[in-house]
C-alpha cells in the first residue's frame, strides 16, 4: 500500500466527517460577508489577515491532533500490513492538510471572483494571503503531528496543541515587546529581526503586511524586517523561514512515528 493510496482513503474519511465542508463554508461566509459590508478587495483582504493568522493555526493545530489520535486504531492495523512508515506517515498528513488547504483556498477564492475583487491589483495580495494561509497550514499541522506522536495522553496533547498556539498568537509577541521595553537603551533591531523568525504566525504577518505597503500597521518587528532586507529580499527570507518551519516540525513527526512503539 502507497502513500498515495493511503491519503485517499483518508481524504474519503476526512469529507466523511464534514468539518472540512463547514471549514471551507465559514471562509466563503465570511469573505462574502466582508464584500457586501466592507466594499474593495483590499479591505476584504486586509480583515481578512487577521482571521487567516489566528483561525488556521487554531484549527490546524487542534484538528490536526484530534486527528492523529483518532487514527490510532487505522494506523495500527496498516502496520500489520507490509506498508513502510514513512508511506503511511506521508498519507496520514496528506490526507489532513490537502483538504484543509483546498477548503480554505476555494472558500476565501470564490467570493473574490464571485465580487469581482481581483481588478485593482489585488490578485498578487489574494495569492500571497491563500499561500500564506497553506503554509500555516502546514506548519500547525506538522506542529500537530510532532505532539500527538509524543504525548500518548490525548488531553494532555490537546492542551500542548492550544499552549503553542497561544504562544505564537499572542505570548509570544508580548514578549518581544517587553524584551525591547526593558532593553531599549541597547540595540535591538537585528535580535528583533532574529526573534520575528522564530514565530511562524508573526512572518505570516510581515509577509502580507509588507504585500500591503502598509508600514503603520506593521509594528516593530515587520518594520525592522522591512528597513533590514526591502520588500523583495525580506519576503524571500520569510518564505525560506517558513518553509523551514514546515519541514522540521515534519522531520521530527516522521522520526518520531518511525522510533514509535504503537
Amino acid at each position: 500500500m502507497n502513500t498515495l493510496k493511503i491519503a485517499r482513503y483518508q481524504l474519503r474519511d476526512v469529507m466523511r466527517s464534514r468539518w472540512v465542508l463547514l471549514y471551507g463554508i465559514f471562509f466563503l461566509l465570511m469573505t462574502d460577508a466582508l464584500f457586501r459590508f466592507g466594499g474593495s478587495g483590499e479591505r476584504v483582504l486586509l480583515s481578512l489577515m487577521n482571521v487567516v493568522l489566528i483561525a488556521i493555526p487554531l484549527v490546524a493545530i487542534v484538528l490536526g491532533t484530534m486527528y492523529l489520535y483518532g487514527s490510532r486504531e487505522f494506523t495500527e492495523l496498516l502496520l500489520t500490513q507490509p506498508v513502510r512508515r514513512r508511506s503511511l506517515f506521508l498519507g496520514l498528513f496528506a490526507g489532513l492538510a490537502l483538504p484543509m488547504s483546498v477548503a480554505f483556498v476555494l472558500g476565501t477564492g470564490l467570493p473574490f471572483w464571485a465580487h469581482g475583487g481581483l481588478a485593482g491589483g489585488t490578485g498578487s495580495s489574494l495569492l500571497l494571503l491563500l499561500g500564506t494561509g497553506v503554509g500555516l497550514t502546514l506548519i500547525f499541522a506538522s506542529l500537530a503531528f510532532l505532539i500527538a506522536l509524543s504525548t500518548e495522553d490525548r488531553i494532555r496533547g490537546l492542551g500542548i496543541s492550544l499552549g503553542v498556539w497561544v504562544f505564537f498568537t499572542v505570548v509570544f509577541n508580548g514578549l518581544v515587546m517587553l524584551a525591547i521595553y526593558m532593553l531599549a537603551d541597547y540595540p535591538m533591531e537585528k535580535p528583533v529581526l532574529a526573534l520575528s523568525l522564530l514565530n511562524p504566525v508573526d512572518l505570516g504577518r510581515i509577509l502580507l503586511l509588507l504585500s500591503f505597503d502598509i508600514s503603520a500597521l506593521m509594528g516593530f518587528t515587520g518594520a525592522v524586517f522591512r528597513r533590514f532586507f526591502g520588500s523583495g529580499l525580506g519576503q524571500g527570507v520569510a518564505i525560506a523561514a517558513m518553509a523551514a518551519w514546515v519541514v522540521i516540525p515534519f522531520a521530527l513527526g516522521l522520526r518520531s512515528f518511525h522510533r514509535k512503539n504503537f
